[in-house]
C-alpha cells in the first residue's frame, strides 16, 4: 500500500482560533448529494440568499449533520458557510475558545470536528461515505476569508469547471 503524504502542517496546533477552509471529497468521488444536477448553473451555495439545489437524501444528512457542529461545540465552533457539491463540501470553520475575562475554552482540533461529523454521516447513511482525510487551507487573512467565501457562494455555478467536476453522462 502507497503511504499517503501528510498535508497538515508539522508543529501547527489545529485547535487554535482561527478560520480554516476545508473540503470533503466523497468515496471515490461518487455523486450522492445532489438531485437535479443541471440545476447549478443557478447557483446553491447554503448560508447564501439562494438555495435551488435539491439535495438527495444523504445531501440532506450532510447538511444537517453540518448545522450540528456549532452545537457540539458550543461559543467555540462556528461553521459560517458551506456548499454540498454533488461529490464534495466546502466550509468555513471558525474557533474561537477566547471567553472575555475568562480562561480560554477547550477546543477541538480541525481533525476532530470533521472525523465526528464523517463518521455520523455515514453512520446515518448506512455505507461509507467519505474518503479518507481531508483537505484544509488556514486562512491567514481577512481577504484570503473574503476569497473562500467568495469560493463556497460561487462553487455550484462554476461546477463544471471544478477540479473535482466528472461528467457522469
Amino acid at each position: 500500500m502507497p503511504t499517503r503524504k501528510d498535508i497538515r502542517l508539522k508543529n501547527y496546533d489545529y485547535s487554535q482560533n482561527g478560520a480554516y477552509f476545508v473540503t470533503i471529497c466523497t468515496h471515490n468521488r461518487k455523486y450522492l448529494f445532489w438531485k437535479n444536477y443541471d440545476t447549478y448553473r443557478l447557483g446553491a451555495a447554503f448560508g447564501g440568499p439562494h438555495e435551488k439545489i435539491l439535495l438527495t437524501e444523504f445531501g440532506q444528512i450532510v447538511k444537517d449533520e453540518l448545522k450540528k457542529i456549532p452545537s457540539i461545540y458550543p461559543d467555540v465552533v462556528f461553521i459560517p458557510k458551506f456548499v454540498i457539491m454533488p461529490n464534495h463540501i466546502h466550509l468555513i470553520i471558525v474557533i474561537n475558545s477566547y471567553v472575555e475575562g475568562g480562561p480560554p475554552k477547550a477546543a477541538p482540533t480541525i481533525g476532530r470536528i470533521i472525523n465526528k461529523f464523517k463518521g455520523a454521516v455515514s453512520k446515518k447513511s448506512g455505507f461509507r461515505v467519505w474518503q479518507k482525510s481531508f483537505y484544509d487551507r488556514i486562512i491567514r487573512n481577512n481577504e484570503e476569508y473574503k476569497i473562500y467565501w467568495q469560493y463556497i457562494e460561487s462553487n455550484p455555478t462554476n461546477w463544471e469547471n471544478d477540479e473535482l467536476f466528472i461528467n457522469e453522462n
